[in-house]
């Protein structure tokens, strides 16, 4: 078996790039599936994309491996461009792993997806767009708030200044994200809480592993609970120490909840393979959806990886996995068997939720 991860190198096309420490990772990830898969008669090699380059595509033409595992979270370092990928490997007639086009699109549009989730039932922040600096004097929500970008993930833009308790630090909230990122800010209700993580691994079925909960240590007794750039990337700081990943240590009545809402808000966005669901739990109980990640972090030391070991699946196993999940929703239908070159990857007619409401 022929498989290509395909994944971006554009950490250095920016100068001044916020996100620079995510878009390294990935990367690291690549070389660590890579070893993970290269076994036997299978054979798994890294493909970057460099930059703004998109001769990849004619590499793969060429290449016509079995399986693409889409590691790519940004093209010509630019987010947006994320969606892009997988509507090329389409083009090509090609299986890949995790979500469509579409999916990926809703889920980095972070307003759409809260609207699709809010008109499917499912529980998320009450929030609003400020797309002018003028529209956060109109904002309307109960303090506290938390702002952050409209279209980044992996808490790019995100520092304990983003959660905010009154008008004026809003309005420097908001002009950062403006400033800084170029896009529309998303202002959100805070939930204080517990942050809970879901990862979620397969289509059907689809079966969560074991939740992760962030632990918030010293450095947070006077700040806001929040994993912010930081915590998430810059190894050395005081955020990235006090924010462990651990077992979550919930009653039967609340996981099922959280697992329950994970899997509502999975498939609202019509998302398959694996990915992470992100959860605030109020003090009252109820999860509340803050992100769908359907493009995680497959990094073996990151919390995917760490919950599947939880379930008994070291990296080559997990690994292995992804492989057998793509290929199952791929080819284990008639209706999903490729035709030839340029044939679209389709999913089960059982998972388009999405479709069938309308959205």
């Amino acid at each position: 078996m022929h498989i290509i991860l395909l994944h971006n190198r554009d950490h250095e096309l920016l100068q001044d790039d916020p996100g620079r420490e995510a878009r390294e990772d990935v990367v690291r990830v690549a070389a660590a599936l890579a070893e993970a898969l290269t076994k036997g008669d299978t054979l798994a090699e890294p493909l970057a994309i460099e930059g703004d380059r998109l001769d990849f595509v004619d590499t793969l033409r060429r290449r016509q491996p079995d399986l693409v595992i889409n590691l790519c979270e940004s093209l010509a370092a630019d987010s947006r461009g994320e969606m892009a990928v997988p509507c090329l490997l389409d083009a090509l007639g090609l299986t890949y792993t995790g979500s469509s086009a579409l999916s990926l699109g809703l889920a980095l549009h972070k307003p759409k997806a809260k609207e699709l989730l809010s008109a499917r039932g499912v529980s998320t922040p009450g929030f609003r767009v400020v797309e002018r600096l003028e529209d956060a004097l109109a904002v309307d929500l109960p303090w506290p708030l938390i702002v952050k970008p409209a279209r980044e993930d992996a808490s790019m833009g995100i520092s304990g200044d983003s959660v905010v308790h009154e008008r004026a630090a809003l309005v420097r909230a908001c002009e950062r994200v403006l400033r800084e990122f170029h896009q529309p800010a998303l202002v959100e209700q805070f939930i204080a809480g517990r942050e809970i993580y879901v990862p979620l691994l397969g289509n059907q079925p689809r079966r969560a592993l074991p939740l992760t909960e962030i632990h918030f240590g010293r450095t947070f007794e006077d700040r806001p609970n929040i994993v912010s750039y930081s915590a998430k990337w810059e190894a050395g700081s005081d955020e990235y120490r006090d924010t462990p990943a651990g077992p979550c240590q919930v009653d039967a009545a609340l996981e099922a909840r959280c697992v329950q809402v994970a899997l509502e808000a999975f498939a609202a966005l019509d998302c398959q393979d694996y990915g992470r669901v992100d959860l605030r739990v109020s003090p009252e109980g109820v999860p509340y959806v803050i992100d769908i990640n359907p493009n995680c972090d497959l990094h073996p030391g990151a919390g995917f990886a760490r919950a599947a070991a939880a379930a008994g699946m070291d990296y080559a196993a997990l690994a292995t996995r992804l492989v057998e999940v793509a290929t199952e929703r791929a080819h284990g239908h008639p209706s999903h068997r490729r035709k030839g070159p340029g044939a679209s990857r389709r999913a089960d007619s059982k998972d388009r939720n999405l479709l069938a409401a309308g959205g």
